[in-house]
This record gives C-alpha cells, sequence and structure tokens, in this order.
C-alpha cells in the first residue's frame, strides 16, 4: 500500500481552478481500485490518497505524472509505501 502525501506548493485560488480536473484523475483510478481514499489535509495545505498495493511504484510514479496538479506544478508528492500487517476485517477485500 501506499501513502501520498501532497502539499501544495501554489496558492489555493491555482489550486481550485485545477481541482475538478484533478477529482476525475482522482474517480479514473477509484474506478480501478488503485485509490482507496482520499481527501484534503487539515489545514488545507495539501490532501492525502491512500493507494492500494495492486500497482509497482514505479506503476504509481507514472499514475501519479497525470494528476494535473502534478502537470501544472501544483502540489509536490511524498510517497510512503508499508505492507500491512495487521488490518481491519472490512478491508481484507481490498488489501
Amino acid at each position: 500500500m501506499y501513502i501520498i502525501s501532497m502539499t501544495y506548493v501554489k496558492p489555493l485560488t491555482e489550486i481550485e481552478e485545477y481541482l475538478r480536473l484533478h477529482r476525475e484523475f482522482l474517480d479514473i483510478y477509484y474506478a480501478r481500485e488503485i485509490f482507496l481514499a482520499s481527501g484534503p489535509k487539515n489545514p488545507r495545505d495539501g490532501g492525502v490518497i491512500l493507494a492500494s498495493g495492486k500497482v509497482s511504484r514505479a506503476k504509481l510514479d507514472e499514475i501519479l505524472a497525470e494528476d494535473p496538479f502534478r502537470q501544472h506544478g501544483l502540489a509536490r508528492y511524498d510517497i510512503v509505501e508499508f505492507e500491512p500487517s495487521k488490518h481491519h476485517g472490512a478491508l481484507s477485500g481490498i488489501l
């Protein structure tokens, strides 16, 4: 699994201009069961995406290159890969 932490590097006014396109990008990978959860940080200086381990790190990097936030230089991405050793039973089907 991956925890993707995005930090905005541009003002929120610029982020808002691409938010619809960013959400459309997210929807594509939710439909493919790659992304599991996402949302803004609090305070709103970026966002977090939880991604399944169904793809390699190299493939995840390719996917994230499609994000309009990345394409327009709006956010920096920090990625943590981990292998869950424990989880709630409700997550069994997606891990």
